[in-house]
């Protein structure tokens, strides 16, 4: 049972990393400081996904299952709705290419309306 919830946990960390991966610039547009922790985990996102390689929170999530005697998910609300968006059964390397431009441009984006932002309010 401490297995599977620690399994859980691990797939709820992983989206919410995902989420700040993809979104963290947001952040960033109200709370500046936040780039020191977005810029990292950005940067890792894309790699993570052009390198087509896996973050180590899979592995550690799998380990976690199979000491908890699961080898497949159930159907509660963490295993059905997260799992498929952090591991769609679909995903190709073209796709990878694909999130890992959509992490870079989405942040690109908000980091040029941050810069912006700045540019306007500093003394001329």
């Amino acid at each position: 049972m401490t297995y599977r919830l620690l399994a859980d946990v691990t797939v709820v960390v992983h989206g919410a990393f995902v989420l700040f991966v993809l979104f963290g610039g947001l952040l960033v547009l109200r709370r500046p400081r936040v780039a020191c922790l977005h810029v990292p985990a950005a940067a890792w996102g894309a790699w993570i996904e052009f390198a087509g390689t896996v973050c180590p929170l899979t592995p550690l999530e799998n380990w976690l299952r199979a000491q908890a005697g699961q080898s497949t998910y159930s159907s509660d609300f963490v295993e059905r709705y997260l799992m498929p968006l952090i591991y769609p059964a679909s995903l190709t390397r073209e796709l990878q290419y694909a999130f890992g431009g959509l992490v870079l441009v989405v942040n690109a984006i908000l980091y040029a309306i941050v810069l912006w932002r700045r540019r306007q309010r500093a003394p001329r």
